[in-house]
C-alpha cells in the first residue's frame, strides 16, 4: 500500500518539523507539504491533495476552524484531522458541527495520532476517548443549556427562578434539581443580572409578571 500523504498545518516550523520526523518512522506516512497560516494552508490543500490533512487551530490569517470551513464548502476530499492545544468541549463541538475527521490533543502520545490518522483516512471519525465523554456530556446537559423564546433565561434558570419564586432557598432548589448548592447561588446571580433586579423579592415579582410562574 502506497503511504498515506500528509499535509502540516501549524504555525510554529519545530512543530511541523518534529510531527514530520516522527509520522515518517516507519514508511507509511509521508509529508508532502507544509504551511504556517491558514491562506497558505489553503492553497498548498488545492495544489497537492492530501489524504490527511493535520489542522491546528491557532494560526495566523485563518484560524483552523475558519480552515476548516472552507474546506468543506469547496468539498475537500481530504480527510481533516484537527490537532491542537485546546481541550475545550466548545472548540470541539464547533469543529464537529462543521465536520471534522477526527480531533486530537498536542499532548498526546504518537502511537495515537498515527491511530488518528489512519482511522480518518480509512472514512472513520476519530475523537481522542478523554474528549468524548467530555462531549457526551455536553449533549446531554445541552438542553438545560438552551436559551428560552424570549432569548434571555435558559432553561435551567427558568426552573430555578420558578423554585425561587414559590419561597425555596437555595439549598432546598439545589435538592430539587439535584445540584449543587454553589450552582444554584450562581444562577440566581446570573438571573439577577439578566432580568435587572437586586433580590429575591424583585425576581419573584418578575417571574409572576411575565407569566413564569402561576399564581393559584
Amino acid at each position: 500500500m502506497e503511504p498515506i500523504k500528509i499535509v502540516i498545518a501549524d504555525d510554529h516550523r519545530m512543530v511541523r518539523e518534529g510531527l514530520k520526523q516522527l509520522l515518517e518512522l516507519d514508511g507509511d506516512i509521508v509529508v508532502i507539504g507544509e504551511a504556517g497560516d491558514g491562506v497558505s494552508c489553503l492553497e498548498i490543500i488545492k495544489n497537492l491533495n492530501p489524504d490527511v490533512v493535520l489542522l491546528d487551530i491557532n494560526m495566523p490569517q485563518m484560524n483552523g476552524l475558519q480552515v476548516l470551513q472552507k474546506l468543506k464548502e469547496n468539498k475537500c476530499k481530504s480527510k481533516i484531522l484537527i490537532l491542537t492545544i485546546h481541550n475545550e468541549i466548545e472548540y470541539l463541538m464547533k469543529a464537529v458541527d462543521i465536520g471534522v475527521d477526527g480531533y486530537v490533543l498536542k499532548d498526546s502520545e504518537c502511537d495515537v495520532l498515527r491511530k488518528a490518522i489512519f482511522s480518518v483516512f480509512n472514512g472513520e471519525n476519530y475523537i481522542q476517548s478523554e474528549l468524548v465523554s467530555l462531549m457526551k456530556e455536553k449533549l446531554e446537559n445541552s438542553e438545560q443549556d438552551e436559551l428560552t423564546e424570549d432569548n434571555l433565561l435558559t432553561k435551567r434558570e427558568m426552573e430555578v427562578l420558578k423554585l425561587l419564586t414559590e419561597g425555596l432557598f437555595n439549598k432546598e432548589i439545589a435538592y430539587q434539581l439535584s445540584i449543587s448548592e454553589k450552582t444554584v447561588k450562581n444562577h440566581v446571580s446570573n438571573i439577577f443580572k439578566k432580568i435587572s433586579v437586586s433580590d429575591r423579592t424583585q425576581a419573584a415579582v418578575y417571574a409572576i409578571k411575565n407569566n413564569i410562574v402561576e399564581i393559584l
